[in-house]
């Protein structure tokens, strides 16, 4: 049965402080092991590839079509389209601001060699793509594989270098060492005997292993590269070539961008020759055109932090009479008035999966629920401190979007990261882990000092590092976020966050409290299977008792 809340483990603990010397990276490592024999310590890096593997195969006529059907009777095929045409219905919707039918064309992108740092801050930066990635936390990242800035050279490139390598040793080494604990921890949940079937045994150890590497990535670079399937519309593909010298990762971003764009252009050159915008240069962008705030990146951290507290998540703003204008807005959908239909039993209609049972459902229908939408009206904003690697997964809720910061004008000179509890709770897995913190920080300082723009050196940082910002949703997405992240497989730091957010939500509006929590919760006794999980099922039936439980790993 889910153990009682007064067991729950501690938030990730966030270290913001100046750190004893350094100890070498192999600090506590295990002797040789599947890891030693699997890992490659040179590193592999490169330009981008950006493979087109899907598109319309006529966007810019495909475009034109689709405005002339706004003056016809009928359906006009890209066919039929004239030259006379192209030059001239084209650049007059772009440039009135008609951008919808540049919208209908979408094009599927296969993307390798990218950072993660490039994905976070510019690519998911936006809520207008779908993306399939490589996942740090299931796949081993056997081989030193990242970023390197172009023009870094000399002195520089080897502390950058030395920094890549170094990090992927510190991972090897944790990997096994919390193997032992993952190992432990899923044997008594999956109820691992010594009669255990070898099937069971192999499934365990697979099990923890990925659990293992999933806390060891903590340590691995944000300019570790990634692979991904990347899908955007026209309409936002020209948006992102005017803002590719936006953000932290102007330089990574025009390669890529452009890469894009070319790959677009040989299918179709008048996609861009008949409209768009060029991009923007560096002095346009609007968030480096005013003079360089002399801010304090330490200061703000522990300002922030000081508002948190012991919370990852903090309620700082939410509409005043959401449940009221909630169960008005039910009624309104519905035709009733408040002596058919109270507020209690209007939120029930909406709320409760008993009577609303698109909530049951996998599929995510609420939007298009008439009477879903009533959630739309309650809003919700709170104040965030998660990990890189951790928010490159919360904000992929693109409905539930963030302020992220610039972290080239919040950097901070002391190391301020994120330290997972289990990682925390072994000493020997976490002097390791300290020690990688203080020399990745101690690196991103050395190559400033060697005159390395800042933009270039925060790519030595950790996926650990610390960052903090507001997000905003309606109740009707955060519903959606919190049954997605309030189950025992969600990533950590997210789960955390959307408890802590849950149990302020339950001290302000409990009424729209009460049926929230993840998909177990809302399906047990109403619809089978209770989880949705499979064989993913976490091993712990935490609808019994939701949300006095506590997570074991």
């Amino acid at each position: 049965m889910a153990l009682a809340a007064s067991a729950r483990r501690t938030p990730p603990v966030m270290d913001a402080r100046t750190l004893p010397p350094a100890s070498p990276c192999r600090c506590g490592a295990p002797s040789a092991s599947l890891y030693d024999s699997l890992m490659d310590a040179s590193l592999r890096t490169g330009p981008p590839v950006v493979t087109l593997r899907n598109a319309w195969d006529r966007p810019y006529d495909g475009a034109i079509a689709a405005a002339r059907t706004c003056y016809s009777p009928r359906v006009i095929g890209p066919e039929e389209v004239t030259p006379g045409q192209r030059d001239s219905i084209g650049p007059l919707t772009f440039e009135a601001g008609h951008h919808t039918v540049y919208q209908h064309a979408h094009f599927e992108f296969g993307l390798e060699n990218v950072s993660r740092q490039f994905v976070w801050a510019f690519l998911h930066a936006h809520p207008f793509y779908n993306s399939e990635q490589s996942s740090q936390r299931f796949v081993r990242l056997d081989q030193v594989a990242a970023y390197v800035p172009p023009g870094l050279g000399g002195p520089a490139r080897e502390v950058y270098e030395g920094e890549l390598e170094a990090a992927w040793e510190t991972y090897r080494a944790l990997s096994a060492i919390l193997k032992e604990d993952t190992h432990r921890i899923l044997g008594e949940i999956r109820y691992l005997t010594p009669n255990a079937s070898e099937k069971r045994r192999k499934k365990v150890a697979r099990e923890s292993e990925k659990k293992a590497i999933e806390l060891a990535r903590y340590v691995i670079p944000v300019a570790a590269f990634t692979s991904m399937v990347h899908t955007l519309s026209g309409i936002v593909l020209h948006r992102l070539r005017r803002m590719m010298r936006t953000g932290d990762v102007p330089t990574e971003a025009v390669e890529v961008v452009t890469a894009m764009v070319d790959r677009v252009h040989a299918l179709d050159p008048a996609f861009f020759e008949k409209v768009g915008e060029a991009p923007l240069e560096a002095a346009q962008v609007v968030e480096g055109r005013w003079p360089e705030l002399q801010g304090d990146g330490d200061a703000l951290a522990r300002r922030i932090d000081a508002q948190l507290g012991a919370r990852t998540s903090l309620l700082v703003d939410y509409t005043a009479r959401a449940p009221e204008t909630t169960a008005e807005a039910v009624r309104a959908v519905l035709g009733a008035d408040p002596g058919t239909l109270s507020d209690a039993e209007a939120l029930a209609r909406v709320l409760d999966p008993s009577y609303n049972r698109y909530r049951l459902e996998t599929l995510n229908l609420s939007v298009h629920s008439p009477l879903s939408r009533a959630l739309h009206h309650a809003s919700y904003t709170f104040l965030k401190r998660l990990s890189h690697t951790a928010d490159s997964q919360d904000q992929r809720h693109r409905m539930v979007p963030g302020s992220r910061p610039l972290m080239t004008l919040t950097d901070t000179r002391r190391p301020d990261f994120v330290t997972p509890p289990l990682i925390a709770a072994n000493p020997r897995a976490h002097e390791i882990y300290l020690a990688s913190m203080d020399r990745a920080w101690r690196a991103k300082e050395r190559l400033l000092e060697m005159g390395v723009p800042r933009e270039a050196a925060l790519y030595v940082l950790p996926n650990a590092k610390a960052l903090r910002f507001h997000e905003t949703g309606s109740l009707l997405y955060l519903a959606h976020k919190w049954v997605m992240r309030t189950c025992f497989n969600a990533q950590e730091e997210i789960y955390q966050a959307s408890m802590d957010e849950l149990d302020q939500l339950r001290t302000v509006h409990p009424a729209l409290a009460r049926h929230m929590g993840p998909p177990c919760v809302l399906r047990a006794g109403r619809i089978t299977p209770t989880c949705t999980e499979g064989e993913h099922f976490c091993g712990v039936p935490v609808w019994r008792s939701f949300p006095d439980v506590v997570r074991p790993l």
